[in-house]
């Protein structure tokens, strides 16, 4: 048995249940590296990162560098002498990082590479309809997501399920992942396998365009992107409503498969619903958000709303 000493790497929510599993199977974290504190919300109060409270609550040793190749950070990360190095959900690290300790560092990434590589894998699987993804835990190399593979568990992607539904399942089924390709690492016997070069479907950022809905495309389409975007950073759109334009983000949906006349666009509402029409039916909106507003079911914004009998989504 080998006797680690890790180092873990993460930011935001999904990096901390990670960081739990790890001090709960009791494993040895000498230090974490985190983002910098930075202002958020309104007030621009300046907020830790999640990976930051949680280990400050575990008294964990914390990094928060600005600039990952500076020589301050180098040396302080080499104090820590750690021979394991761990990343979830953090930056690209410089070759001087990511070769630093004996047993290599390893990335969890929340698909089943080579396929989505990049920033946004849990999105992307449910805005191309997939109907399961994964987690995957590798070691670190030049590139982005292209080590060799250590482990991977498959997750299945329910039809309705949104973004926020399937990273929590990704999120602990990748904490379980990264325990057990630990306990692998400890025991000396890990077996990885080189990840063909090629991906065939990749994983960019989003971007504000991204999210932009195209109500001419297919309804699955639509519907696909918009859970793929729900809870963030959310699908938009541009609602047209006697002459004024609103941007209207939108959340939770369900669709209907019908024909009818209407154009793409179309907005069709009753006491208790609002319908778009598209190719094939109507995207139901169960909740938005109006520019300046807070986002609503729509029932509570038919009470206090009123649509123009020519509105219309565009």
């Amino acid at each position: 048995m080998k006797d680690l000493r890790i180092v873990f790497m993460g930011t935001p929510d999904f990096a901390v249940a990670n960081l739990e599993a790890l001090i709960k199977a009791k494993f040895n974290v000498v230090g974490v590296v985190t983002a910098p504190d930075k202002p958020a919300g309104r007030g621009r109060k300046i907020q830790q990162s999640p990976v930051k409270k949680y280990a400050l609550e575990q008294n964990l040793v914390v990094l928060q560098p600005s600039n990952l190749k500076s020589e301050e950070f180098i040396t302080q990360l080499k104090s820590l002498n750690a021979n394991l190095q761990i990343v979830v959900a953090f930056r690209m690290l410089p070759k001087d990082v990511w070769q630093l300790p004996e047993y290599g560092t390893f990335n969890l990434h929340a698909s089943l590479l080579p396929n989505y590589r990049g920033a946004a894998p849990i999105n992307w699987a449910i805005i191309n309809g997939e109907t399961k993804t994964g987690v995957s835990t590798f070691f670190i190399d030049e590139k982005i997501d292209t080590g060799n593979i250590i482990l991977q568990e498959e997750v299945s992607i329910g039809d309705d399920e949104t973004l926020g539904e399937l990273h929590d399942k990704l999120m602990e089924e990748g904490s379980r992942l990264v325990v057990k390709t630990v306990k692998q690492i400890e025991k000396g016997n890990v077996t990885t396998i080189k990840q063909p070069e090629i991906e065939e479907k990749s994983a960019p950022k989003i971007y504000s365009e991204t999210c932009r809905i195209n109500w001419n495309d297919t309804l699955s389409n639509t519907y696909n992107l918009i859970r793929g975007l729900n809870p963030y950073p959310a699908a938009w759109t541009t609602l047209t409503n006697n002459n004024e334009e609103i941007k209207v983000k939108i959340y939770g949906v369900k669709k209907e498969f019908a024909s009818h006349h209407y154009k793409t666009g179309t907005l069709i509402t009753s006491k208790n619903e609002i319908k778009v029409a598209v190719n094939e039916g109507y995207i139901i909106l169960e909740s938005l958000q109006l520019a300046g507003k807070k986002q609503m079911d729509s029932k509570s914004l038919l009470n206090g709303f009123r649509f123009h009998e020519n509105a219309h989504m565009q």
